[in-house]
């Protein structure tokens, strides 16, 4: 498996370009309504976090029906996901075509350290619904594109280790939003990053 350090053009930026979250092809009216209940949704959640904030909410707060909210997005963890496919994407952006170190052109070492530093910086922003989207069913975090493409980001990173796939599971466990939620209070978030930067180093 080769190195993830040689830009875009690569194998390994290639394989990672077929992992990448993709906005969905809709008609125009729908589009609209999405972008509705999107921004509806993290307004109330901002506001009242996401516990204190009901479907029924959410839809009137948009201006559509309960009913097409609910076809469309099942429930508030697959409101959640949804909400998150932006974020996700400009992260996997900057990891896919950005400057150096998050970017292609440094060397994986760097790269790694960049992608946990970046990663919880979008996790602690988001914490809250990131937590609903990986845990609204056992083992729906492990389901999502998302996790599929910062597993696959990690591992070619870790190309050289004895387990790339397993060491990169490994990584990613300590930055679960469930993991993090619960070590915050007790440890700080200063205290957690330098953890996950010392494991990354340690993966290598």
């Amino acid at each position: 498996m080769a190195k993830d350090n040689t830009g875009p053009q690569s194998a390994s930026a290639r394989s990672l370009e077929l992992l990448m979250t993709r906005p969905p092809k809709e008609r125009a009216d729908a589009s609209r309504n999405r972008a509705a209940v999107l921004d509806a949704a993290a307004r109330l959640f901002a506001e009242h976090g996401v516990e204190g904030v009901s479907m029924d909410q959410i839809a009137a707060a948009a201006g559509v029906g309960k009913g097409t909210l609910f076809r469309r997005f099942g429930d508030k963890a697959g409101l959640a996901v949804a909400l998150l496919d932006a974020r996700e994407r400009t992260l996997q952006e900057g990891i896919l075509h950005g400057p150096p170190p998050l970017g292609p052109g440094a060397e994986p070492a760097e790269r790694l350290a960049a992608f946990a530093d970046a990663y919880l910086d979008y996790l602690l922003e988001h914490l809250a619904v990131i937590r609903m989207s990986e845990s609204s069913s056992p083992g729906a975090r492990y389901r999502l594109g998302a996790y599929r493409f910062w597993h696959r980001h990690v591992a070619i990173l870790l190309d050289g280790s004895p387990d790339p796939e397993h060491a990169a599971h490994v990584l990613l466990a300590a930055l679960s939003a469930v993991h993090v939620t619960a070590l915050l209070p007790e440890l700080g978030e200063r205290r957690i990053r330098e953890g996950v930067l010392r494991l990354a180093k340690a993966l290598r």
